[in-house]
């Protein structure tokens, strides 16, 4: 079976409660309410209404989904997605259109404790100085020094 292959599909006019776990790829085109656990890929269909816990290796939305969601690989917005909830992956494509509403996490595979912070983000207590801090020096403030 191929990479790309879907080994379940839950078809539109279909509703499921309870718990899936999969290997390989599924795709939602019904209504999911419950939790979601796999390494594999995750397509939710743009007739899909799917609300819980995602965790899984990558995920596809075209549909509404509402939850926590938790993608280790990728997470993709197509220009359908409707996202209510908490996101958290070290990769995340929204294509125009997309609606989330909620968290996102982001962190890479790469990205090791006491690394030196993203440009534009706060060091943490203890790291950097101000010659390699990404903040801006406040202005100098006027005493009798200076004219």
């Amino acid at each position: 079976m191929g990479r790309d292959e879907i080994n379940a599909f839950l078809g539109t006019g279909t509703t499921y409660q309870g718990r899936l776990d999969f290997q390989g790829s599924v795709r939602i085109d019904g209504t999911f309410k419950g939790e979601v656990a796999s390494q594999g890929t995750l397509v939710i269909g743009k007739d899909a209404n799917v609300e819980g816990t995602v965790n899984v290796g990558q995920l596809i939305i075209s549909g509404r989904l509402q939850g926590e969601i938790n993608a280790k690989d990728k997470i993709i917005l197509h220009k359908t997605a409707n996202v209510v909830g908490s996101l958290s992956s070290p990769v995340l494509v929204i294509e125009e259109g997309a609606v989330l509403e909620g968290q996102i996490t982001m962190g890479g595979k790469g990205i090791k404790k006491g690394a030196a912070p993203a440009p534009g983000s706060a060091a943490a207590p203890g790291q950097g100085d101000s010659a390699t801090s990404n903040k801006p020096e406040p202005p100098a403030q006027k005493t009798g020094l200076f004219r």
